[in-house]
């Protein structure tokens, strides 16, 4: 039997018809080729882009694409039975260029943390993994209400983003990141910026009086910015500036929980 919230989550999914679960399938996303595996169905890969690392098999899929464009011939060859894009991360002419070849699409781009458990639910129907699918589904929301139970009465920290540093870049509403960071009971400080991606200055950092930095760990953007000169600011005087892993905080697959639990812990830290 479906529970309420399944259901909710079906009249939700974009219409895709298969005559048969998918068995050949091109994952354009590294979230998505996790999933995918998430479900049981990462056997049925046949390619990917670049930067699809998860799980260890991953690494074995035959690349076809990235950043700068996917090879469309190789997509012909490999003829699958289902491709499954990213709306926001690939190319749009490419998509259409896909969809005009008669390929049955799903677009897998979540916008917010339970849409996560929309993309499982879809997947598996279309895979043939239905079951494996509501399990990891319906393990995925009871962790994140757990998460959320956990922190809500937490002391609210102000914390900064560092999405980049040169152009110094943070999250705002309507980001990824800034659900993440309201699960863990922080105040985004640049949560009302214009835009969702803001760049912002030094200065302006400073006048929001951060108690906490977070970064990702990638050496550009932790080596970018020399916080130290900057003791005014809460979360340097304090040492309160954390590294975190930008694979489990920026992809929108079940590992975010992952990313979301290191996230509050950085946050407990400075509430101690």
């Amino acid at each position: 039997m479906i529970k309420k919230w399944m259901l909710a989550l079906l009249l939700s999914w974009p219409t895709v018809t298969l005559a048969a679960p998918a068995s050949k399938i091109i994952a354009l996303s590294p979230h998505g080729v996790e999933m995918l595996y998430a479900i049981g169905a990462g056997d049925n890969i046949v390619a990917t882009t670049d930067h699809a690392d998860f799980p260890e098999a991953a690494k074995q899929i035959p690349r076809i694409g990235g950043y700068y464009g996917i090879q469309i011939e190789r997509v012909i060859e490999l003829n699958p039975d289902l491709i499954v894009v990213w709306g926001s991360g690939n190319k749009a002419e490419e998509i259409e260029r896909l969809s005009q070849l008669g390929y049955p699409i799903y677009n897998s781009d979540p916008k917010s943390l339970t849409a996560v458990a929309e993309d499982l639910l879809a997947l598996g129907q279309l895979t043939g993994h239905e079951a494996q699918a509501q399990e990891a589904a319906s393990q995925y929301l009871q962790q994140l209400q757990q998460l959320r139970q956990q922190n809500q009465d937490k002391p609210q920290v102000k914390v900064f983003y560092q999405l980049w540093s040169t152009p110094l870049m943070t999250v705002a509403k309507g980001s990824w990141i800034e659900q993440i960071i309201e699960v863990c009971h922080g105040e985004n400080v640049f949560a009302d910026a214009a835009s969702a991606y803001p760049q912002v200055s030094l200065e302006a950092v400073l006048l929001k009086m951060p108690q906490v930095i977070l970064q990702s760990q990638d050496k550009g953007n932790v080596n970018g910015v020399d916080w130290s000169s900057w003791q005014e600011i809460p979360a340097v005087k304090q040492q309160h500036i954390y590294q975190l892993n930008a694979d489990l905080l920026h992809r929108a697959a079940p590992r975010a929980i992952l990313g979301i639990q290191a996230l509050c812990q950085a946050l407990d830290k400075a509430r101690s």
